[in-house]
């Protein structure tokens, strides 16, 4: 559902910054140090905005609020923290990041698209921005549809005019820290592609250095549609992480749209 994402966000939280990236699939997935950031309270803001069929500005600025710490961007902690409603053009990989919960609340490929693009909109209205959110958003819909991989890159690769094959070996080597939806969300795509089950997923996502927590996060998503599940270690070790109000709207998500 959308912990797949919460899980990669929390494992890929202490290797996200440029002087702790590494580029290796050889680590700990948990530390004392993991933690849940902007990634998770977003993605739970727009299930949250979903769920209760709120405003995604209402409660993408609610959640800011509720969690001022959890290391959101520049531009994002300006714009929720004032009372300007209007997006500022953003074509970072926020859009793309919180934008899973969408893909399990509505039943059609188009519908999916449509509305990623309204919960990106309102901050991340650049082209880009929007396109990212559009496609972890499609990918993730067709994973849970039972749709092949193939098939998924076919499908993303017509939509999104994105470059998908380079293989994670290559990014370890070549990859640079990017906080753009075009800078990053390919290569997360990637990270699933080439995968071959859920650990595996966020470990490729992580060991391409870069925004790891965003992009296991964006990585993490689409591997837990496609695999259908996550290994009880990893739910376990990522549920001690949160706190009570985030898993109350995980767990009323879950009974609304699963």
């Amino acid at each position: 559902m959308v912990l797949g994402a919460i899980a990669g966000d929390i494992i890929g939280s202490i290797y996200e910054s440029p002087w702790n990236n590494i580029k290796t699939k050889s680590f700990p997935l948990f530390q004392s140090e993991s933690r849940f950031t902007d990634d998770t309270v977003l993605t739970v803001a727009v299930a949250d905005a979903i769920l209760n069929n709120q405003s995604y500005i209402i409660k993408l600025k609610e959640y800011y609020h509720r969690y001022p710490n959890a290391g959101f961007g520049g531009n994002f902690r300006r714009w929720a923290a004032s009372d300007n409603t209007e997006p500022y053009y953003s074509f970072g990989n926020g859009s793309a990041m919180r934008v899973s919960p969408v893909a399990y609340a509505f039943s059609d490929l188009e519908t999916v698209k449509n509305e990623a693009l309204k919960s990106a909109a309102v901050t991340h209205n650049h082209p880009e921005g929007i396109k990212g959110a559009q496609a972890i958003a499609m990918a993730i819909f067709l994973a849970r549809s039972n749709i092949s991989k193939a098939k998924i890159q076919e499908k993303i690769k017509e939509f999104c005019q994105y470059d998908l094959n380079l293989t994670v070996s290559e990014l370890q080597k070549t990859y640079c820290f990017d906080l753009s939806c075009q800078g990053s969300v390919p290569q997360a795509i990637i990270c699933f592609l080439e995968a071959t089950d859920f650990e595996d997923a966020i470990r490729n996502a992580i060991s391409i250095g870069g925004d790891s927590d965003t992009l296991a996060c964006m990585t993490g998503a689409i591997a837990e549609a496609f695999y259908q599940e996550i290994p009880e270690g990893i739910l376990k070790e990522t549920y001690q992480r949160l706190d009570g109000h985030l898993k109350t709207v995980i767990e009323d998500f879950k009974q609304q749209y699963l």
